[in-house]
């Protein structure tokens, strides 16, 4: 037994150069996998378990598997993360910048406070996640799935969510200046208090999302759908591209703010609801996977 244990160590060290191993054998539900492919197939990793303040910067992590493990404040700025999955796991505080994360599924996991400065997460999905108060600056969401997900007080600047899913989000609070937001469905999703200046929701469709108290000075909203959205205090004397087809679509108020010439709709006083997804369910634990190890000389 101490030899395989001692063989296990030896392939993680080799796949993980620069975790802390104490820390990732410190957990009793810890699971480790190493898997050698073909040369043109990255490794497979799958760990749960702890390993906090972890130091995994320009690591190769592609198509990791990381289920119910907690990494808080680990640092994995500049990392390979393409097509790894972080499932129900616990990245709050982490620092995932200018990180490779194209195609990652992020699904029920904690990112609050997280750093995402200029990360890659084109086609990732992060369905149900908390992403309170992360920073998000330069970072490219184009094409995600990130319905249900909390952007709570997040960061937004200059974030590239062209053609995304986002049913239902949590957007309100964020600083969301000069977001791109073109093609994306942001619908049922809450808006409030945000700063949207400069944001561009060309082709965007918000049916049903709440706007409201939240600024949108030069923001765009060429062909913007605005379907029973609740704009009532939203200031949007300022957007581009806003017709009176879209505003009569839309629920506002005597506190609504609209470009000149525009008339508000009030829905005849009917509130709209905003019908958040139901949160995904916990992640089942990953199958065991068969240990392929390299031979030692030892």
């Amino acid at each position: 037994m101490k030899q395989i244990a001692s063989l296990v160590r030896t392939a993680v060290a080799a796949a993980l150069t620069g975790v802390t191993l104490a820390a990732i054998a410190s957990s009793a539900s810890a699971e480790v996998t190493v898997r050698t492919q073909d040369r043109e197939v990255a490794r497979m990793v799958s760990l749960g378990g702890s390993c906090a303040r972890c130091e995994l910067s320009g690591r190769n992590l592609s198509g990791a598997t990381l289920t119910g493990a907690n990494f808080v404040n680990a640092t994995l700025v500049g990392a390979n993360l393409r097509g790894a999955e972080l499932i129900g796991a616990n990245f709050s505080a982490s620092d995932f910048s200018r990180a490779d994360m194209t195609g990652v599924e992020m699904v029920g996991a904690n990112f609050t406070n997280a750093v995402f400065v200029r990360a890659n997460l084109t086609g990732a999905e992060a369905s149900g996640s908390t992403l309170v108060q992360a920073n998000f600056e330069d970072a490219n969401l184009s094409s995600a799935e990130l319905n249900g997900t909390n952007f709570n007080r997040a960061n937004l600047l200059r974030a590239n969510l062209s053609n995304s899913e986002m049913f239902g989000v949590t957007l309100a609070n964020v600083h969301a200046e000069r977001a791109d937001f073109r093609n994306a469905e942001i619908n049922a999703s809450n808006l409030s208090n945000g700063v949207f200046d400069r944001a561009n929701f060309s082709n965007a469709s918000l049916d049903s999302a709440r706007l409201t108290g939240a600024s949108f000075e030069r923001a765009i909203f060429s062909n913007a759908s605005l379907n029973r959205a609740d704009i009532r205090g939203a200031d949007l004397s300022q957007a581009r591209g806003l017709t009176q087809d879209q505003v009569s679509e839309a629920c506002a108020d005597g506190s609504t703010r609209l470009p000149a010439g525009l008339q508000p709709n009030s829905c005849g006083g009917r509130r709209v609801r905003i019908a958040p997804p139901t949160p995904p369910t916990p992640p089942v634990p990953p199958r065991p996977r068969n240990f392929v190890i390299a031979s030692s000389d030892r």
